[in-house]
């Protein structure tokens, strides 16, 4: 596989334009700190941009739709139908994701990488189809070298000019593939790891675990390549978030990381080029049980906790509003001269 460019360094962080920003934080017309994490949101956005003053007028969203072969194994509450149903529903602006990417005046695709359905065309939908659904992992690894290759540029072809990239995920089964993942990539039972889902009930639940316990014996979850476990327990959409998360940041662009699926894309990510790191801003603390455990491993504090689990980057969509704000905070208050008001000795 070609894929050098995944361990090419990221942008280094602007350290002059951390500091002016906090010199500027210390400067507005609020006692120092007052504004908590929206301060450190700032100036946090001043050195990936390396500008005193960071804006964020430009957003691409991208929703990465795929079908999982694992799916027949019974362990989602919907039939695999659903994935290109809802690709459908991305397109006529129907989904959540669709209606919070229009608040935030976004650019907005949908990129089908594979469905066990046939999707019409649509202005909004990218074709980049590798195959109807990856394997079953439980029998073999999920994709093949050449699919996990073309997952991957997938992801790395959707990253385009802009202040802010969301990538968002669709695809019945793709917590299951998530969990694997992440149980693999930090030597934990998959039970930890794997909650219930699109809603599935107790009895489903212990079926996925040990869908994953099978899976995890099957293709040796003590290896230690981060890409090797992508293409043994992933599925084309997470891969595709591999692809552009690394992209971006290499590119120096800030990624806001949805819920638990793209936190295992972004886990993978980081394994594979940990320089990636600081572009990676986590948004929200998911519903599903292992997201806590994931984020604790990365070392990471999500900006939101509502109790979210649906994906598609909807909790990143809100946390994106609240990086505007905190950008706007820091860019139009006065300061401390130009209010004409005393400073604290």
């Amino acid at each position: 596989m070609k894929l050098e460019w995944l361990r090419d360094l990221a942008k280094p962080v602007n350290k002059v334009s951390t500091q002016a920003a906090l010199a500027r934080q210390e400067n507005l017309t609020k006692p120092a700190g007052s504004l908590g994490q929206l301060e450190s949101l700032a100036v946090r956005f001043a050195g990936l941009q390396g500008r005193e003053i960071p804006q964020l007028k430009r957003i691409a969203i991208r929703v990465f739709a795929a079908d999982h072969g694992v799916a027949a194994r019974g362990v989602s509450a919907f039939p695999q139908s659903v994935t290109a149903q809802m690709v459908q529903n991305f397109c006529s602006g129907g989904a959540a994701i669709c209606v919070l990417a229009d608040s935030l005046g976004a650019e907005f695709k949908v990129v089908n990488l594979g469905c066990v359905a046939a999707v019409p065309a649509h202005p909004v939908l990218v074709d980049a189809i590798i195959a109807p659904a990856t394997q079953d992992f439980t029998v073999a690894k999920a994709m093949s070298a050449p699919q996990l290759e073309a997952a991957l540029n997938a992801g790395r072809n959707q990253v385009n000019e802009t202040d802010m990239f969301i990538g968002g995920e669709m695809g019945i089964g793709n917590t299951t593939a998530a969990s694997a993942l992440l149980a693999a990539l930090y030597h934990l039972p998959a039970e930890v790891m794997t909650g219930h889902g699109t809603g599935i009930d107790e009895t489903a639940l212990k079926r996925k675990v040990a869908v994953i316990d099978q899976a995890l014996a099957l293709h040796d979850a003590t290896v230690q390549d981060p890409m090797a476990l992508l293409g043994a327990l992933g599925g084309f959409e997470i891969a595709a978030l591999v692809g552009a998360y690394i992209t971006c940041a290499q590119r120096g662009i800030p990624v806001i990381v949805d819920g638990f699926i793209t936190t295992a894309a972004a886990a993978i990510a980081v394994a594979v080029n940990p320089s990636i790191k600081p572009w990676l801003v986590f948004s929200h603390l998911s519903d599903e049980s292992g997201h806590a455990v994931a984020l604790a491993k990365l070392g990471v504090t999500p900006l939101l906790s509502l109790d979210l689990r649906l994906g598609e980057g909807s909790g990143a969509a809100l946390a994106a509003n609240l990086v505007r704000q905190a950008l706007n905070l820091h860019g139009s208050m006065a300061t401390f001269a130009e209010a004409g008001v005393a400073d604290a000795d």
